[in-house]
């Protein structure tokens, strides 16, 4: 379990590619501190276990699954990436409750600057929109964002110069693509509301070339 509040940026040094699966190592320094093989850390807001590490990096393996609903398998060396250490139960939850499992992948379809803040409009896919409601949370690229607007379409976040400068999200335009994971309490209270008849079930999804394409089936 996390908290979408991003503890340092680090880079990707090597990803190996096998036919089992792939290997990435990551640069990294502050959350190397109390880091050890068996650990649980949020890469790109994706939950990640490390499998070997040295006093510099660690290395974690991705499952193809993994690879084809995010956006891990379109970086390659050199990529930055937001990285948290899984949350202690001790410590204060400055973002919101975050899994890093997730739900599906958004585009920014928008950036414009409104006053020292970056607004960023996100297409999002229908089963994330479900769960978004305006000052809501919503984690993107494993950064805990409240959402400022939601449409049929996608939903606005305001990202300050702080968020901007030390995490992925000041280097994003239009076009890119970024890991969406919508809030866990409410998909948990939507799920209690459908077994008790109070809610209708979360329709299937529809098997068509756009949802192939998406999860890198095509």
């Amino acid at each position: 379990m996390f908290t979408g509040i991003v503890e340092e940026l680090g880079a990707i040094i090597s990803i190996e590619k096998t036919l089992a699966g792939t290997r990435m190592t990551v640069l990294a320094s502050t959350v190397m501190g109390d880091l050890k093989i068996g650990d649980s850390v949020s890469v790109n807001g994706t939950c990640l276990t490390v499998v070997n590490k040295s006093e510099t990096s660690f290395s974690v393996e991705v499952s193809p699954e993994t690879l084809s609903v995010t956006t891990l398998g379109q970086l390659t060396a050199g990529a930055p990436l937001n990285l948290e250490r899984a949350m202690k139960l001790n410590e204060r939850l400055g973002g919101h409750l975050v899994a890093g499992h997730v739900d599906g992948i958004g585009t920014v379809r928008s950036r414009q600057q409104d006053g020292n803040a970056i607004l960023f409009t996100i297409e999002a896919p229908s089963e994330i929109l479900r769960h978004c409601i305006v000052k809501g949370s919503v984690t993107v690229d494993g950064i805990s964002l409240t959402i400022n607007q939601v449409t049929d379409r996608g939903f606005s976040v305001a990202i300050i110069p702080h968020t901007a400068k030390v995490t992925t999200l000041g280097l994003k335009q239009v076009g890119d693509q970024v890991n969406l994971e919508s809030d866990l309490i409410g998909k948990y209270v939507e799920r209690l509301l459908q077994e008790r008849g109070q809610l209708p079930a979360k329709p299937a999804p529809v098997i068509d070339k756009d949802f192939l394409q998406k999860r890198g089936l095509l």
